[in-house]
């Protein structure tokens, strides 16, 4: 690699230092390739890092611990005084960020990874040109596109001083009431975050229900839950308009065909997110996009460009941060010896609200949607031990599995730690797993993990601990 000068070369460059392109930088490095990373921030960890996921579960977890303070009392733990520090939550979310940002640029100096900082455009199949950066362009062999993905816009007359989520992860201040535009998984979880610190929230979401990717069986015990902590939630709404006043905002709401007029302290914008792929000077390769803008790819990760790669948030697929990690790894394998595959059954998706929602592989509302026969089991929390123990009943987990083999399709769950649950579901998945593997596999007494191995003896016909019909082998 030539050092020092304007220009420089390098087999592989890659573009973005999200949990896509720092992992495939690494890969890279590791498999003996002569690797150059560029990021247009001045630290790398991408969105997912720097403001989405790591910042938002950091405020998560400090509301959970309070939602526990207060929840104590069932059990004869009562606790006065708790108050609520946004300067210091604000202070230890930097300093997880900052951690492990840092973390990263160790790493990729240990691997001797070449960052550079600006923003990268493609000049030609084999070259950059990049700005706001002290190198001015790169020759390459290969290029992995991880560019990520960005907040959508806010529409046209939206004003200026309304929140988007990247905003409200840097706890500017908590208001006394707040308006969440958006009933995706952002805006929940972001709501939610606001609810525990002391805002009285409310939801507005354009479509009839929320998280439309969900089952419905599992948002509606999270529904039923929120709803005690929300001021309200409004569904087949749409804002109409978002007025600035002295004292906040006046936003007029179309519900039920009607228009209602409300004043919050403060809004918030989710509305989802899409890809950076509209600035990077695809027209000058053969890269081609899909008509949402996401690039286009194979099982490879590969483009129509044969020596250009996409992975994560800018190509196709799941918008989720382990999506990108394994996609790395894939082109960085695939560039390096040929010998990979994104061959994965399964991508779990995680809703970090309270309960906390996972599934992974096929859902029964896909099923349905697909024709597709499934033999589903459901297993309630409040059957369970453990969850008992925790004063956490509400939820359940499920199998849906093939009817005929038995084969598990797929998994959901919604409750106390889905998040760290669904990974042995996307095992079983993978490994193509049955039943039969699940309900003999022993699982330690008493933990939440036992109402995986349940919901496979209810599919099964086989409970203990409900009474489902029988069946006898």
């Amino acid at each position: 690699m030539v050092m020092g000068s304007l220009r420089e070369e390098t087999q592989v460059v890659v573009i973005g230092s999200g949990p896509g392109g720092y992992i495939a930088a690494l890969r890279l490095a590791d498999l003996g390739k002569d690797v150059l990373l560029i990021e247009k921030r001045n630290r790398p960890g991408g969105t997912c890092l720097l403001e989405g996921c790591i910042p938002s579960k950091a405020l998560i977890n400090a509301v959970e611990i309070k939602e526990a303070a207060l929840d104590a009392e069932q059990f004869g733990m009562k606790f006065t005084g708790m108050e609520v520090d946004p300067d210091r939550l604000r202070a230890f979310t930097d300093e997880v960020v900052q951690g492990l940002s840092d973390g990263i640029k160790g790493l990729l100096k240990r691997r001797d990874v070449t960052v550079i900082e600006g923003h990268a455009r493609f000049t030609s199949a084999t070259s950059l040109d990049i700005e706001g950066g002290e190198v001015s362009g790169v020759d390459f062999e290969q290029a992995i596109i991880a560019t990520g993905s960005s907040l959508n816009r806010l529409p046209a007359g939206i004003v200026k001083s309304v929140w988007s989520s990247a905003d409200a992860l840097r706890l500017p201040r908590i208001p006394e009431s707040l308006l969440v535009v958006g009933g995706g998984y952002i805006g929940l979880e972001m709501g939610l975050v606001y609810q525990g610190l002391g805002s009285s929230v409310s939801v507005v979401e354009f479509f009839p229900r929320l998280l439309a990717g969900a089952d419905q069986d599992l948002v509606d015990v999270m529904v039923k839950q929120v709803t005690k902590r929300l001021e309200e939630i409004m569904v087949e709404s749409k804002v109409l308009e978002i007025r600035e006043v002295d004292n906040g905002f006046d936003v007029d709401i179309e519900m039920a065909g009607k228009m209602v007029s409300k004043h919050y302290d403060q809004v918030l914008v989710a509305i989802g997110r899409r890809p950076n792929t509209d600035d990077i000077g695809l027209e000058n390769t053969k890269v081609q996009t899909d008509d949402k803008g996401f690039i286009i790819k194979d099982s490879s990760c590969r483009t129509a460009q044969d020596n250009i790669f996409a992975i994560g948030d800018a190509a196709q697929g799941p918008m989720l941060a382990h999506k990108a990690s394994r996609e790395g790894k894939v082109a960085a394998e695939i560039i390096a010896d040929g010998d990979a595959e994104m061959d994965n059954r399964a991508i779990p998706a995680v809703v970090f609200t309270d309960p906390e929602i996972a599934w992974s592989g096929l859902t029964e509302r896909e099923a349905e949607e697909q024709g597709i026969k499934v033999n589903v089991g459901k297993f309630p929390l409040a059957a369970l031990g453990r969850a008992r123990t925790l004063g956490r009943t509400d939820g359940l987990v499920k199998v849906i599995a093939d009817p005929d083999t038995d084969l598990i399709l797929g998994v959901g769950i919604v409750g106390p730690m889905a998040s760290e649950l669904i990974a042995e579901g996307t095992l079983a998945i993978e490994m193509g797993a049955t039943l039969e593997d699940i309900m003999v596999t022993i699982h330690p007494h008493p933990t939440l993990s036992e109402a995986f191995m349940e919901a496979a003896e209810v599919a099964a016909g086989e409970a203990v601990h409900i009474n489902p019909p029988r069946k006898i082998r």
